[in-house]
């Protein structure tokens, strides 16, 4: 794939592109190399100002909060303009962020997919109405909650982003959009295709790039903003939680993960290992739902330590653009040095290092490679069982019946997601029912998709994303009350 340079990203505000209000930029960098591909304007607060202003008066205007069917012709001609674009913005995707041009490609049909999906809901969020007494009504409206922040990670950052900004466009809000910095870029291309779509009322969708918190901030404590939508860390949404709490804002928070999956005897090992090696280094396994914690059965232990030792072996370690490449890059050299320290820490406490991962050298010295690392251990309670360590590490333990592989999994603070590997189809939903996870996978792992609502138990988050239910942390319910009386 040719090298991408000198891409330069602009603010978006009341439908314009700008840069910074100081002139501030700020480079991006491809993991895989270290290159620098272009550049982002490094805003702040008086940039966010600007853009919450424009989206408080978009949303005052009724021509998009109470008009579904244009909010649904434009999300249907953005989904055909995002189809088009599709396969430059996947190698966009790959570059910013480092992943297999495979995965970009699937996130990016996955997002076009999503906003087609919230276009036909669109349409369709009724209330309801009914006589309390003789003459006497209740009417149940859902209206537009108003101006949504989106604070959007940088590891799916195109089906994160949509799965946010669809819901909230279809409800009716406005939005002002803050992309991480390391990919910015991906971000402001994919929104280029929206704000190029006719009928788009100008302050409906705005873009605020930053390489520090200033803007986040802005949109986190500002009274004109009326909902939050994060994803990210558990200490950034507690921090969001707290500074959102006096203007008492509508959040949507999926935070942390440490997904179990647990192999019951009757499983065919060597099937399910390379399932759960790719399951658990999508995205470098920089993934919220990534598999972190493998349970096996005591009678098949040491098969499974075996079969997915050599299945995380043998993936390709290289660049995203490379033809056979599995496992890209971290995401940076921050996150590299992170990953890195607290898998040497696990190693050294581990009950038995399986497979030890390494930093490649030779042609990918100059990027932020990491192998898999396999651990085997015994103690729930130790810090890389409970950790949610966002890089390729994979902790394998043992249990002796349903009760043990129940009561393991469910010793986290956590509770995103899990996965259930058995022919039993009783076992698979008794199980399924016991464990404390927003979603349960069933023989398989990783699969989201439009229709199906995520999010967490505890610690995991609040609310859904995704799904009919995804509409609720983007309206309000309005009761209208009239005695008519009665003829």
């Amino acid at each position: 794939m040719t090298a991408l340079t000198g891409l330069v990203a602009r603010n978006l505000i009341d439908g314009a592109w700008v840069d910074a209000a100081d002139g501030a930029a700020a480079p991006s960098f491809d993991p895989a190399t270290g290159a620098v591909i272009g550049h982002f304007p490094a805003s702040g607060a008086a940039d966010a100002d600007a853009a919450i202003a424009a989206a408080r008066r978009a949303f005052e205007q009724p021509g998009w909060a109470q008009n579904p069917r244009l909010r649904q012709m434009v999300m249907l001609r953005w989904a055909d303009a995002m189809e088009r674009a599709g396969e430059a913005l996947a190698r966009l995707l790959t570059a910013e962020n480092g992943k297999p041009l495979a995965q970009s490609r699937g996130e990016i049909a996955g997002s076009v997919s999503e906003i087609r999906y919230y276009a036909g809901l669109a349409r369709y969020i009724p209330g309801h109405a009914f006589e309390v007494e003789p003459g006497v009504f209740s009417t149940m409206m859902k209206e537009p909650a108003g101006v949504a922040g989106l604070i959007i990670p940088w590891n799916a950052p195109s089906v994160l982003l949509i799965r946010a900004l669809t819901p909230a466009l279809a409800a009716g809000c406005t939005v002002v959009v803050k992309p991480a910095p390391q990919t910015a870029i991906l971000t402001a291309e994919i929104l280029r295709t929206l704000h190029e779509v006719e009928g788009l009322p100008p302050g409906v969708l705005n873009l605020v790039c930053e390489t520090g918190h200033e803007v986040a901030r802005a949109l986190v404590t500002s009274p004109e903003v009326d909902v939050i939508s994060f994803t990210g860390s558990n200490a950034t949404g507690t921090r969001i939680m707290a500074d959102a709490a006096p203007t008492m804002k509508k959040l949507s928070l999926e935070l942390g993960g440490k997904s179990c999956c647990l192999v019951f005897p009757d499983a065919d090992v060597a099937a399910v290992a390379p399932k759960l090696a790719a399951a658990a280094t999508i995205i470098s396994g920089q993934q919220c739902t990534a598999a972190r914690r493998v349970l096996v059965h005591e009678s098949r232990f040491e098969e499974m330590k075996a079969a997915l030792k050599a299945a995380l072996a043998g993936l390709q370690v290289g660049p995203g653009d490379a033809p056979r490449s599995q496992i890209g890059p971290l995401i940076d050299a921050d996150a590299l040095a992170r990953v890195g320290r607290r898998i040497e820490e696990t190693m050294a406490a581990a009950d038995e290092v399986v497979l030890a991962g390494a930093r490649p050298g030779g042609a990918l010295e100059k990027g932020t490679f990491l192998s898999p690392t396999l651990v085997a251990h015994e103690d729930t309670a130790a810090f890389f069982v409970q950790e949610e360590i966002f890089g390729p590490l994979v902790v394998i333990e043992r249990f002796s019946d349903e009760k043990d592989a129940v009561r393991r999994a469910n010793h986290t603070q956590y509770g995103l997601s899990a996965s259930v590997w058995t022919n039993d189809g009783a076992r698979a939903l008794r199980v399924a029912r016991a464990l404390r996870n927003g979603t349960v996978w069933i023989n398989d792992h990783n699969r989201l998709f439009a229709e199906a609502e995520t999010g967490g138990y505890r610690r995991s988050g609040l609310g859904r994303l995704h799904g009919y239910d995804a509409l609720i942390d983007f309206v309000e319910i309005k009761h209208v009350f009239q005695d008519a009386g009665v003829v």
